[in-house]
């Protein structure tokens, strides 16, 4: 049910998303710190939602719908408004544009297997995926000038931040591709079950 509380923190990780994009657009240090606390509390939930799901036994279909569509939303809109405010340095946005296309291609897959009966289960390499990424944007979120107010001067955030953003263009490729695959032999499979249709004379 969309009162259990797992699924509530879905919905929590959801409505944090324009408190978000607020921060960032307000652009201060303190902003930005605030920023970087609520994603990372955005990203406890995510973990928390479906550990409780599983102990509880509060499992449902609305649950495993929802938990993936938060996920996405809460990082392309961070990734695209960390990019219209010109934060993603050293070519990131180009990664960013690679995390997006893989994003929107395995919604698309999982659409087309639910159509079929069947899932698109994640994968070990996805979840290194989804790691690395929470720390680079938390890291991005952070920016350089909160670092320093709390002593942390000596260390670029945005430069960890868009080298970890890079560096989870590797399992993103690789595990979208191997969603892929699984796709394609879905849709190969069941064109090679599906009968010639008979032609009339």
């Amino acid at each position: 049910m969309l009162t259990d509380l797992p699924n509530i923190l879905t919905l929590l990780r959801i409505a944090s998303i324009p408190l978000l994009i607020a921060l960032i657009a307000i652009g201060n240090p303190v902003t930005d710190g605030i920023a970087c606390l609520v994603y990372i509390a955005a990203c406890i939930t995510d973990y928390f939602d479906g550990m409780l799901a599983r102990r509880w036994k509060q499992g449902s279909e609305l649950g495993r719908m929802m938990d993936p569509i938060a996920d996405k939303l809460l990082v392309g809109a961070l990734l695209l408004t960390l990019a219209g405010y010109g934060r993603l340095v050293y070519g990131a946005l180009f990664a960013a544009v690679i995390i997006l296309i893989r994003e929107i291609m395995v919604s698309g897959l999982r659409e087309f297997m639910a159509s079929q009966s069947t899932t698109l289960p994640s994968t070990r390499l996805a979840k290194w995926k989804t790691g690395i990424q929470m720390v680079a944007i938390g890291c991005l979120l952070a920016g350089d000038a909160m670092p320093r107010m709390i002593g942390l001067g000596v260390l670029s955030f945005s430069t960890i931040g868009a080298i970890l953003l890079w560096f989870s263009v590797i399992p993103t490729v690789l595990s979208g591709w191997g969603y892929l695959v699984k796709g394609l032999s879905r849709m190969m499979g069941n064109r090679k079950s599906t009968p010639s249709a008979e032609v009339g004379h």
